[in-house]
């Protein structure tokens, strides 16, 4: 059989590309859907936030990585998940829309990823006060923690990949990820500490102080090691708010 030189270099073209066409997966997911799994019937899961949110809503993405995992192993559950990331969204676009998008869906969990567009658009003279943002971190805790839901509240991860401080909106990024811990801590959320795990892995695996390509792909945004890194992260904080609540 001929093959045509355009079909070959085709074929060769998907084979190289392969790799980056299959979802990313983790073993750390395993613990949200093995063994002793806190999952309850009818596990209303809702992921709230900006464009992190809502490309990991999308095929590989982080959120959807989770609810994958959950559908194609405990199907049983009757698990159903949202996905509320508005790209551009700031902690007061989220009190405006928690209603609408996502208490009206009756989650029993909310993830929330808030707070680089709070930082990151203040070069445009559009971020938010400090003073703003943790009163509104804190209203959309209680509204939700009001329904009986729990709530994981992330710190904001990287705006650039280079070792801590030497990219231009380290000190306001760590300003706000230490208002999200106190938030967390106060509210009763639990806390997903992205900010110091990627500072951490990046310590480790960024030899080159490269601005992305490490676990984003432009500084913020998650590529498919992101997604696969965050999503183990965001298993192991989801599972520990699952457990408090079956605890009491």
């Amino acid at each position: 059989m001929i093959y045509s030189k355009v079909f070959c270099q085709t074929l060769t073209l998907l084979i190289l590309l392969l790799p980056t066409l299959v979802p990313a997966q983790t073993e750390g997911i395993s613990k949200l859907v093995q063994g002793d799994s806190p999952l309850r019937q009818n596990e209303v899961i809702a992921f709230l936030g900006a464009s992190i949110v809502e490309e990991g809503g999308k095929p590989g993405g982080f959120c959807r990585l989770i609810a994958d995992a959950i559908e194609q192993n405990r199907p049983d559950l009757n698990a159903t998940f949202v996905f509320a990331g508005i790209s551009g969204n700031k902690v007061p676009d989220l009190q405006q829309r928690l209603e609408r998008d996502v208490l009206s869906k009756s989650p029993t969990l909310v993830f929330i990823h808030i707070g680089i567009n709070d930082v990151w658009h203040s070069n445009s003279g559009n971020g938010t006060p400090k003073d703003q943002y943790e009163a509104g971190l804190r209203e959309v805790i209680e509204k939700i923690t009001r329904t009986n839901a729990k709530v994981v509240l992330c710190t904001p991860n990287s705006i650039g990949e280079k070792s801590a401080g030497f990219n231009p909106l380290d000190t306001m990024l760590d300003e706000y990820a230490a208002i999200s811990r106190s938030v967390a801590q106060e509210t009763g959320a639990t806390l997903c500490d992205l900010r110091k795990q990627f500072i951490g892995h990046l310590e480790q695996n960024n030899p080159d102080n490269k601005e992305a390509g490490i676990l984003t792909r432009d500084g913020v945004h998650f590529n498919e090691a992101g997604n696969a890194f965050v999503a183990e992260a965001a298993v192991e904080a989801i599972t520990e708010a699952l457990k408090s609540s079956t605890a009491k």
